[in-house]
C-alpha cells in the first residue's frame, strides 16, 4: 500500500511541476493544486500507516508502551496544510480572474512582454 501511495506522490510531484512549466496562469494554478495535494500524501505518508488506536493515555497507565497507535502529528499537519493551501488557491484564483480582466490573457509570455513596454 504503501508503495502504490509512493508512487501516486511522484505521479502528482511530476505532474504539478510540469503544470507549472506551461505558460498559462491556470495552469500554473493547477500545478501549485497538485503540488500541495502531493505535499499533504507525502506528509501523510511519513508518518506511517498504521491501524490503531487514537494516542491516550488512561487513567492506570504509565504510558502507551507496547501499544499500536495513530501518530496525531501528521494528521496536525495535514489538516494545516490544507487550510493554507486553500487559502492560497482562492487567493490565486481571485488574482487570475482580475489580470485577466484587465489583460485579456492569461498568457505568461504575453503578461511579461506588456510590463516591458510599460
Amino acid at each position: 500500500m504503501e508503495i502504490m501511495l509512493a508512487i501516486v506522490v511522484g505521479l502528482l510531484y511530476a505532474s504539478g511541476v510540469f503544470m507549472m512549466f506551461r505558460r498559462s496562469l491556470v495552469k500554473l494554478i493547477m500545478g501549485v493544486i497538485l503540488l500541495g495535494n502531493g505535499v499533504n500524501l507525502l506528509i501523510f505518508l511519513l508518518g506511517r500507516l498504521e491501524k490503531g488506536a487514537p494516542p491516550i493515555i488512561g487513567v492506570s497507565q504509565k504510558s502507551l508502551a507496547g501499544q499500536v497507535y495513530a501518530d496525531p502529528i501528521p494528521q496536525a499537519l495535514i489538516l494545516t496544510a490544507i487550510v493554507i493551501s486553500f487559502g492560497l488557491q482562492a487567493f490565486a484564483i481571485v488574482l487570475l480572474k482580475r489580470a485577466y480582466k484587465v489583460l485579456h490573457t492569461d498568457d505568461l509570455d504575453d503578461i511579461n512582454t506588456r510590463e516591458e513596454e510599460q
